[in-house]
């Protein structure tokens, strides 16, 4: 059924009616902007942390020497996984709580964190600051997201979603060079730099952001199920199904990033796994009968909304597993330096910024579709050119690899404003849990690739090159998996309220 709102119409006035749970009104020019400029800031701290740290691994390690390789580890992946496991129910309590109260609240303690991190005496306290740290991000992302949004119009969203994910590319092509640097003076600063930005975010946010209070729904939805509270209810909180959306999504999480140290058929990362599949099966079945769950599966009545949830899916196998794959190439088969290979991947970082900053006029040109599709091609024609190029030693680096770099930079400007625009389409009472959902797909799927890329190389830190063009065949699959799911995708027009929770339809038909 597309995404046309023929019930959003009053009877006989030809008058969008308002959904009962409708986006604020969107901001003055200016102050959306700044509105967005908050909630970029946030989406900058959390990108830069997970990187940075990556980059002072070594240096960390040299300050805890007692420390096994797997138990600093944890400094890494303590924060990964965290942050993957409470995006969705992080974005559920926004919605019932406020998203600008949660917003502050979590900026606050990602800088209370930070500061515990810089300042931690030992690596049991690392690791525990970062766990907090990963906890606030989880907090940050989906609602920075969700209080941006509504301050556009829908014609806008594209950009301001451009400039969200261009912020995005600046912080992954930073982290690296701020990490290193840092590092060399003292990892410690990695941390300790964040409190100024986030004071300033902090105050910044107290005086723009929309005051936002816990959601309250409209009339009771008809039909045979009732999902949602009643008539002027606060959104209830969902415990249990809380802790089965923790469970699974942290087991699986787990496996995933573990896997390759304790190895695919180890007993700890089959017994993750299991327990992930199983949380998630008891998950989907709760979500289904409780009255207000955790998860709303009306959301995923709205086609576009579900094909960007399956389409980042899918996306960020392909640009997990192709980031790591460069790196591996450049630093195994070519024997380059770590320093050289960050620098050669620069051009992929800056092309992402560039289209980004467009993605807007480039959206209003060729319609949300078509740029998903066209973006998700382009990723998928980067590993392609790999594929019948890349090879050798690096001497001819220009032609065989940077090429590919920038077809998938310009793939990854367009795609993800567009895909990531579908929170929009939710009603207000679900945007920060719809982002939350979108944010762990990204997660997911960043963490899925790398251990699908890791698995086909063998775990080998200088894979051939034959193993690499084999993980190049993946990257093009699920790069053209998520250009399909694309084509679902319509954004520039709200999902008619009945299909989310509005009156008038059954939340649970089938389009």
């Amino acid at each position: 059924m597309g995404m046309t709102t023929p019930s959003s119409k009053a009877q006989g006035s030809g008058v969008p009616a308002a959904a009962p749970d409708a986006a604020p009104a969107t901001a003055p020019g200016r102050r959306r902007w700044l509105i967005l400029a908050v909630a970029s800031a946030a989406q900058f701290l959390a990108v830069l942390d997970m990187i940075a740290v990556n980059i002072a691994f070594p240096a960390i390690g040299a300050d805890f020497r007692s420390a096994s390789t797997a138990e600093l580890s944890w400094v890494l992946n303590a924060y990964t996984i965290v942050l993957a496991a409470l995006l969705v129910p992080a974005g559920r309590l926004a919605d019932a709580i406020g998203g600008r109260r949660s917003f502050l609240t979590g900026i606050a303690l990602f800088g209370f964190a930070s500061v515990a991190c810089g300042a931690a005496p030992g690596l049991g306290t690392l690791i525990a600051a970062r766990v907090v740290q990963g906890v606030a991000a989880a907090v940050l992302v989906p609602t920075s997201l969700s209080l941006a949004l509504p301050a556009f119009p829908p014609r806008e969203r594209a950009t301001a979603v451009g400039v969200w994910t261009a912020v995005s590319a600046v912080a992954a092509s930073a982290g690296p060079v701020a990490g290193g640097l840092l590092a060399a003076f003292d990892w410690r600063w990695i941390f300790l730099v964040n409190p100024p930005v986030v004071l300033l975010a902090w105050v910044a946010g107290l005086r723009l952001l929309p005051r936002t209070g816990p959601v309250r729904t409209g009339p009771v939805r008809t039909g045979p199920v009732r999902t949602g509270p009643g008539p002027g209810e606060r959104r209830r909180l969902d415990p249990l199904g809380t802790l089965l959306v923790l469970l699974g999504t942290g087991s699986l999480t787990t496996a995933c990033v573990e896997a390759a140290d304790w190895g695919y058929g180890a007993p700890a990362t089959l017994g993750f796994l299991a327990v992930g599949l199983v949380m998630g099966a008891l998950a989907v079945a709760h979500v289904r009968r409780h009255p207000d769950p955790v998860v709303d599966p009306a959301m995923f009545r709205t086609r576009a909304f579900t094909a960007a949830t399956l389409g980042l899916l899918s996306y960020f196998l392909a640009y997990a597993a192709s980031i790591l794959a460069a790196t591996l190439l450049f630093t195994g088969a070519w024997g380059w330096s770590s320093a050289r290979a960050g620098l050669a991947v620069t051009p992929w970082p800056l092309t992402v910024l560039v289209v980004s900053m467009l993605s807007g006029r480039i959206v209003k040109t060729l319609g949300e579709r078509t740029t998903a599709v066209v973006g998700g091609l382009c990723f998928a024609a980067g590993p392609v050119w790999w594929l019948l190029l890349a090879g050798g030693d690096g001497a001819h680096y220009a032609v065989q690899f940077m090429p590919g770099l920038v077809l998938t930079g310009i793939g990854a400007g367009l795609y993800q404003p567009v895909m990531f625009s579908a929170a929009g389409l939710l009603p207000a009472r679900q945007l920060s849990l719809g982002s939350g959902v979108l944010m762990m797909s990204r997660q997911g799927g960043s963490a899925l690739g790398v251990a699908a890329l890791v698995m086909i190389t063998g775990g080998a830190a200088r894979p051939g090159l034959d193993a690499l063009r084999a993980g190049w065949v993946f990257t093009a699959v699920t790069a053209a998996l998520a250009a399909v799911a694309g084509a679902a995708v319509r954004t520039g027009v709200r999902a008619d309220p009945g299909e989310n929770g509005g009156s008038g339809t059954d939340p649970l038909r089938h389009h």
